[in-house]
């Protein structure tokens, strides 16, 4: 499964499990300080996240630069594992589906994509009326403002983020989520807040798991 740690991971999850065995979580991390790239995820918040979902991590850590070489690296580890398929959660943009295919391919493995091509506004009506829960990690500041970050994904928010001009599951990067709760865990994830920032043109939480 390539884990960034958010909705569309964890739904696309949903989906493949159902007639894959998954094994390992992919994620890709920042080449300082191990946080997973565009969330901005703390490695013990994703390491709590692995454990309630009995995954194995695969981790690779980059910078933007070398991102293709080190998810193929990555790939390479997974492969060793005996793995045969990898899980994307891409919704939309037809790039990111061909990436995927490429460079699986490459490595000798096969891209599942089981969320491709669907409305993303269903996707998010799915996401908020199946009982599971993810929280706004980092918003796109020309679109929303610090007050998102740290909320719940509700059926309520749906009109605002229409009213913005935001794509319902933030396919364009206008924000990025991070799982709390699903039937897929073990347990609920508890975490608490350490501040946040501005950076690059988007606030950002600072989440930390409370949970060992």
């Amino acid at each position: 499964m390539s884990w960034s740690g958010g909705k569309d991971s964890c739904a696309a999850l949903e989906r493949a499990r159902h007639v894959y065995a998954v094994e390992a979580m992919i994620t890709m991390c920042d080449d300082e300080a191990g946080r997973s790239r565009s969330h901005g995820l703390r490695p013990e918040v994703l390491d709590a996240q692995a454990e309630r979902l009995r995954l194995a991590r695969i981790t690779g850590r980059c910078a933007w630069s070398d991102y293709d070489a080190a998810f193929s690296g990555a790939l390479e580890q997974a492969a060793a594992r005996g793995i045969t398929h990898v899980i994307f959660g891409d919704i939309l943009f037809e790039e990111h589906r061909q990436w995927a295919e490429r460079i699986c391919g490459a490595a000798g493995l096969t891209a599942v994509e089981p969320l491709w091509g669907e409305s993303t506004d269903v996707l998010f009506d799915e996401w908020v009326s199946s009982g599971n829960q993810a929280v706004i990690v980092t918003a796109r500041a020309d679109h929303l403002d610090v007050s998102w970050l740290g909320q719940t994904l509700c059926a309520e928010m749906f009109a605002e983020l229409r009213r913005r001009g935001v794509d319902a599951c933030g396919e364009r990067g206008e924000y990025h989520t991070l799982v709390t709760s699903t039937p897929l865990f073990s347990r609920p994830l508890r975490w608490r807040s350490e501040g946040l920032v501005l950076r690059s043109g988007c606030w950002a939480l600072d989440v930390v798991s409370e949970d060992p």
